[in-house]
Formats: C-alpha cells, sequence, structure tokens
C-alpha cells in the first residue's frame, strides 16, 4: 500500500490555537473550507442554497458546491493555462520561424557567388533550391531533434515541482509527433522564400 504524502489531515482547533500564538488573533479561527455530507445526493441543490443563504451578507460569505463541481473548476482553471501555454507555443514557433527565415535569407545571399558558379557548371536551378531547402531542413531537424531529446527530461522535472497542482503529467506521441511537424514545417517555410529568389 502506498501513502498519499500530498496531504495532512489535523484538528481545526489545534491549527488555530497555534496560528493565534505565533500570527495573532487575527489569523486565527478561520477556516478554507467545510466538507459537508448528506444523505440524499439529489437534495445537494437545496442544502447548498441553506448554506448560501445563512452566511448570505455575513463576514464570512460562502460558495457552496459539490464536489465533483469543485474539482471540475479546478480542471476549468488547468485547462486555461493550457490554452495559454498553446498558445504561447504557436508564437514561440512563429518567431522561431522567422529567425530561421531571416538566417537562410541571408546565407543565400552570401552564397550568391557559389550558386552562381554551380549554375555556370551546369547545374539547374532545381538543384540549387534543394541545396537550400536540404540545408534548411538539417538546421531545423537538429534544433528540433534537441527539443525532443530535452523535451521528456524538462518534463519529468516540471512535473515533480508541481506536485498534486498536475498529478498527471505527461508527454503524448502526438506531442512528440507535433514536435517533428513543426520542424520540419519550419525547415521548409524559412527555405522558401530564399529559394523563391
Amino acid at each position: 500500500a502506498r501513502t498519499d504524502e500530498s496531504q495532512l489531515l489535523m484538528h481545526w482547533q489545534y491549527l488555530s490555537e497555534t496560528a493565534r500564538k505565533r500570527l495573532g488573533r487575527s489569523m486565527a479561527d478561520y477556516v478554507g473550507v467545510y466538507v459537508v455530507r448528506i444523505d440524499q445526493p439529489d437534495n445537494a441543490p437545496v442544502v447548498s442554497e441553506r448554506i448560501d443563504t445563512l452566511f448570505r451578507n455575513s463576514l464570512a460569505e460562502t460558495l457552496t458546491e459539490t464536489e465533483k463541481a469543485f474539482q471540475l473548476s479546478f480542471v476549468s482553471m488547468s485547462e486555461t493555462i493550457l490554452v495559454a501555454i498553446s498558445a504561447v507555443s504557436l508564437v514561440i514557433v512563429v518567431i522561431i520561424m522567422a529567425v530561421m527565415a531571416n538566417t537562410m535569407s541571408m546565407t543565400a545571399r552570401e552564397r550568391l557567388s557559389e550558386y552562381a558558379t554551380l549554375k555556370a557548371l551546369g547545374f539547374p536551378p532545381g538543384f540549387i533550391v534543394k541545396l537550400l531547402f536540404g540545408e534548411s531542413l538539417v538546421i531545423a531537424l537538429l534544433g528540433g531533434g534537441l527539443g525532443m531529446a530535452l523535451t521528456l527530461p524538462i518534463a519529468a522535472a516540471f512535473a515533480k515541482s508541481v506536485g498534486t497542482l498536475f498529478p498527471v503529467f505527461l508527454v503524448s506521441d502526438l506531442t512528440m509527433a507535433l514536435q517533428l511537424a513543426a520542424s520540419v514545417v519550419v525547415g521548409l517555410v524559412a527555405a522558401a522564400w530564399p529559394a523563391w529568389k
């Protein structure tokens, strides 16, 4: 049997006495959450309304909800965090794409004489375009491969640091595939403009 070390249950009175002694009277005698058990689950809305009515317009107004609704509020908060992370990730990919496109354009400008020599030797324009795309893809895939290699250890460290906030934090195969796809797209888009020029 495993021991859940993420929770500590104690008698509220002991905590309140300690808070009064160490933190002063203003920090004592407050409760964050009450858990109320009822006989009939169907009566949950009525009981919730009665509890909230009892404390309405007091110094300690309550928000009474079922345990399921309480847990879903945490899920919705984590969903908002995930949407924000997705948006930031997309912005980062676009920025990387712009930086790499600029790098490939500079590389193409610096090698104009080399490309001219290749064309003078009889290499068709398609060969030079493939050369540009190949170089861009190699650079993008090297960067993407490094990112993929670091993903799992960083995800494990993140999961360990947040503890019970994200009790299950796994990197899916889809995420790894999307990383690879993003690398390929960045490589292709970055080489498109200099190859067309």
